[in-house]
């Protein structure tokens, strides 16, 4: 009996020793792997804890403050903690530097190997949400070194080894991210990226797809942005952007979303989780569940997300539905809005790269584009069609039918013929731009809004207009004024339609040209075109070079009269002023035109 009680005693002995080293800090020997000796697997999740520094750059003697915290407010708490400075990519080698600590009732120094206060500890397992303290660069210092921290919320949940944020000497630059994977997990933990990506190597080192073109990330918040080089037997890439949920990227054999392989950066929270996935069909990414990224790193700011991590170019039989890297694929640049890491559709059109590219081939600067090119052929159609062409020969139907009086053209007056071959232009461009979409699409587009349907109704007024024209009555028929109405009425609204139409389709997902620098030319090219029928208007009126205007109006409906009018001086110096109008018009409208073709064909 008296020996099952001392055994009994030196078992809760046992324990209570046990639990007294993890409560008080004492953990000199975990210095080596990190890991507190409690028996159970660190936790596979995501640690809701990190590292900043108040600086990233340093020389000998230098001082930082690193600061331990829980990554959202009101977030989880942490108990326990270990802090060490490593060498990158050597964190087998062992704490380096020394610390300095900020409050000593919550965080004491370790010694570590033979470095008295490489590492810090907790004092007790009082909660904790924030510990800071400094450390010191030792004489020789590496060239880059990473923070690293143990967390202990609970005694069976716990992160060890975590990756915190690199900073390097100056004048030299950090390498790649080092591996994260934990000693016992099969979970990566990412770290945070030092510094924002740059654009200096593309090109040269490494390949790149751009939006806008040339843009650099480490400069401009609004580029987008996605590297790839070759690193061993793996690809390294790069990828960043402005979104308030989610950037990605996908590699796809051909230019149509679906059966591509996807690599998602999704805000959740304070945190970028990073991870594979794959799209079949128009459908939703389905993550994958076999890990096959690494050196995963990630970083938030003003509404930037950015992310890096390796991929082995070969995968082993778990990943099937990951590409292999040593092939050519076209590069999808997408992004989005997230809630809780729930990615909801992409914003805008994705980037498509021009071409298919070889992961680990050349490096090369790639261009893309967001646009289709038979949406942009679509635009450039509507436009031409329903900004220059119809624009232009209503002109001459309203204001040109006294030119050129004893003149022909094949057998009709000169304006009509102008007028009628503008016209069938219009309605051929109108025809041809109004399929592309549906080829595109493969059917009718349900997140177009409103814009399809002013499409197609301008698209049945074009059509009827030539045919109410076949069927017009003789000059001198009494219905004469009904089909002239008639066709007035159906040709400005179709008119007015399509330019609201256009408007619409600048800014459609597919197209979406910048704003407001586009609505502002559309909006000149519509201005312009109503000036020049205001000056037309004011001069067939009589208020502009009004003699000749008052003579042919009095002289009733007398050819004779009329032709002596014509003939006159008066009125070739209308007949100048039209064409001078005419003349400035259509400059004006070809410099629209053109300043909208070269926004769309850059989209």
């Amino acid at each position: 009996m008296a020996s099952k009680i001392q055994m009994t005693l030196w078992l809760l002995t046992l324990y209570l020793n046990s639990g007294e080293c993890f409560s008080n800090g004492k953990v000199t020997q975990a210095c080596g792997d990190m890991k507190p000796e409690h028996g159970h697997d660190p936790s596979p999740q995501t640690p809701p804890y990190n590292i900043t520094l108040d600086k990233y750059q340093y020389h000998v003697g230098d001082q930082i403050r690193v600061t331990l915290s829980i990554t959202a407010p009101g977030g989880s708490y942490f108990k326990g903690f270990l802090i060490e400075a490593r060498a990158q990519g050597k964190r087998d080698r062992g704490a380096v530097g020394s610390f300095i600590l900020v409050d000593t009732s919550i965080s004491q120094l370790l010694t570590c190997g033979h470095t008295q206060g490489s590492a810090v500890s907790h004092t007790s397992d009082a909660k904790k949400s924030e510990v800071q303290v400094i450390w010191i660069v030792p004489d020789n210092p590496p060239a880059s070194i990473q923070f690293m921290f143990t967390a202990v919320q609970k005694y069976k949940i716990y992160w060890v080894m975590v990756p915190g944020p690199v900073a390097t000497l100056k004048g030299t630059t950090a390498g790649p991210p080092p591996a994260t994977t934990t000693t016992d997990s099969t979970t990566t933990s990412p770290a945070v990226l030092p510094s924002p990506f740059s654009a200096k190597d593309c090109g040269t080192s490494k390949s790149c797809l751009r939006d806008p073109v040339n843009c650099d990330p480490g400069t401009e918040s609004l580029c987008h942005f996605l590297s790839f080089r070759t690193v061993g037997q793996s690809v390294q890439f790069e990828l960043s952007g402005p979104a308030d949920g989610y950037v990605s990227f996908a590699l796809s054999l051909d230019k149509w979303m679906g059966n591509d392989d996807v690599y998602l950066c999704v805000k959740n929270e304070d945190r970028v989780e990073i991870s594979a996935a794959y799209v079949v069909g128009r459908t939703h990414p389905e993550v994958a569940t076999e890990n096959a990224l690494r050196d995963t790193a990630w970083a938030m700011y003003d509404g930037v997300i950015q992310c890096s991590f390796r991929r082995d170019i070969d995968l082993d039989r778990l990943n099937q539905s990951r590409f292999h890297l040593d092939h050519s694929y076209f590069l999808f640049l997408a992004h989005g809005s997230a809630e809780h890491g729930v990615i909801h559709r992409h914003n805008r059109q994705p980037l498509i790269s021009s071409h298919q590219k070889a992961i680990t081939g050349t490096p090369e600067d790639l261009s893309g584009s967001r646009s289709p090119l038979l949406l942009k052929f679509h635009g450039i159609f509507m436009l031409v069609a329903w900004m220059t062409t119809v624009s232009t020969g209503v002109i001459f139907a309203r204001y040109f039918k006294l030119d050129w009086p004893e003149s022909s053209l094949f057998g009709q007056r000169v304006w009509f013929q102008v007028h009628r071959a503008l016209m069938v232009l219009t309605v051929v461009l109108t025809c041809v731009g109004f399929i592309l979409p549906f080829i595109y699409r493969g059917g009718w587009s349900k997140r177009a809004g409103s814009h399809p349907y002013l499409g197609c109704t301008v698209m049945a007024l074009a059509l009827i207009q030539p045919i109410m024209a076949l069927l017009r009555p003789p000059p001198d028929s009494s219905k004469r004024p009904i089909f002239n109405w008639m066709h007035l009425g159906a040709g400005t609204i179709a008119q007015i339609l399509a330019v609201a139409a256009i408007f619409l389709g600048i800014h459609q997902q597919a197209l979406l040209l910048p704003a407001p620098w586009a609505t502002g030319v559309l909006a000149g090219f519509v201005v312009w075109g109503l000036l020049a029928d205001l000056v037309f208007e004011l001069h067939s009126r009589g208020y502009l070079l009004p003699e000749i205007t008052a003579q042919f109006f009095a002289a009733g409906r007398q050819a004779e009269d009329k032709r002596a009018i014509l003939s006159g001086p008066s009125e070739r110096n209308g007949f100048r002023f039209r064409r001078i109008i005419l003349g400035v018009f259509l400059c004006g409208n070809v410099t629209f035109l053109f300043t909208l073709i070269t926004l769309i064909s850059n989209v």
